[in-house]
């Protein structure tokens, strides 16, 4: 039986859309950012990745809602975009002044960590052509209704940007559930991006305003206190700390609060050291209960940066393909981990390796 209604391949152009803004990400490599002399271009945002992975991964057709500053950075990265396979037609192109002053293109520079020095992650995205993406630039119905849409995600760091990227968020889950689309997203609570716009308080009203519109909910403990606003007691250490039993406590409160969700999910990371983590996840829906992957203690890490939006490709693939939500959960793990061990936002993984690391396969040598 179906986790999900999901609307048939052969009436939509799409199986999965991502709305969200696309950074030009700046790696230092194995050095710091400020004593770095070179750096490796790659692209990445936190939506965007879920699409990518699941063109690169899975193989599905996706495409990406977002903006660019039409100026030559711009254009990188929509070359970077289009390596990934991911379809760039929703591309919103927004007028360079030569400047910067009134619209520009999202940088994000990235140290990985390593050891005891933690993953440093600095980003300059002020007044960037995605913050100011409007309901208005994209047709909305025509792309759920008339070319047709299997799945759309997004989630809280695209609808942290500014009031219009919040709006342009509402705007797109609502479309999407009058055209039977199913709706992901990703609370991922930035502190940093919401402090200077009236913090919780208003992530909580942000995030609010949407979830009545998501049938798959993903986020950790952090994500649901502070951007939803519940509390659970004995949680307070976070979901990399918490049993099975404190984590069902909490989803009692949120599906109570929100019936419409019908899969709820997180990943489960103890951090050791920027190199080594426990990694794990759990997801629950209405009809399974609670399901939880395979814990890998002591899961060496070589880039953590996408390792939460390659669990969520790797999940809403399971879902996708019509597995079943222990199979799913058992996907998303895989792919988060696999994600970590190369560098970059997104997943260099295949489906092959994926589907072998979550049916219990080892890192030995394939000849």
């Amino acid at each position: 039986m179906s986790v999900l209604p999901i609307r048939p391949a052969s009436e939509c152009r799409f199986d999965e859309v991502s709305l969200g803004e696309v950074m030009l990400r700046l790696d230092p490599g194995e050095g710091r950012i400020r004593t770095a002399r070179q750096f490796t271009a790659w692209e990445g945002g936190g939506e965007y990745n879920v699409a990518r992975g699941l063109r690169r991964a899975f193989g599905y057709r996706t495409g990406v809602v977002t903006a660019l500053a039409d100026n030559e950075v711009g254009h990188l990265v929509e070359d970077l975009v289009l390596t990934g396979g991911v379809d760039t037609s929703m591309i919103t192109w927004k007028a360079y002044d030569g400047v910067g002053r009134a619209v520009r293109n999202g940088l994000n520079f990235t140290e990985r960590g390593f050891g005891v020095r933690g993953a440093l992650g600095v980003s300059d995205r002020g007044h960037t052509a995605a913050s100011q993406l409007s309901p208005d630039d994209v047709d909305l119905d025509h792309l759920f209704g008339t070319l047709g849409v299997r799945w759309l995600h997004t989630g809280g760091i695209y609808a942290a940007l500014s009031d219009t990227a919040a709006a342009t968020t509402l705007a797109a889950v609502q479309a999407a559930r009058r055209h039977g689309v199913v709706v992901s997203y990703d609370l991922n609570y930035r502190p940093s991006l919401w402090q200077a716009v009236g913090g919780q308080a208003r992530a909580q009203e942000v995030n609010r305003a949407i979830a009545p519109y998501v049938d798959v909910m993903i986020g950790n403990e952090e994500d649901f206190t502070a951007a939803l606003g519940f509390a659970v007691e004995g949680v307070d250490a976070g979901l990399s700390d918490l049993d099975t039993a404190a984590f069902a406590a909490m989803i009692e409160q949120v599906s109570a609060a929100y019936p419409n969700f019908e899969v709820i999910a997180t990943t489960l990371r103890t951090v050791r050291s920027a190199t080594v983590n426990d990694w794990g996840a759990i997801a629950w829906s209405k009809d399974t209960g609670l399901v939880q992957a395979t814990h890998r203690p002591a899961l060496e890490i070589l880039d953590r940066v996408g390792g939460g939006d390659s669990f969520a490709s790797g999940l809403i693939a399971a879902l996708l393909e019509d597995q079943d939500l222990a199979t799913a959960v058992q996907w998303g793990a895989a792919h988060g981990a696999l994600a970590m061990t190369t560098p970059g936002d997104t997943s260099m993984a295949t489906k092959t390796e994926i589907l072998k690391l979550a049916g219990g396969g080892n890192a030995r040598v394939d000849r």
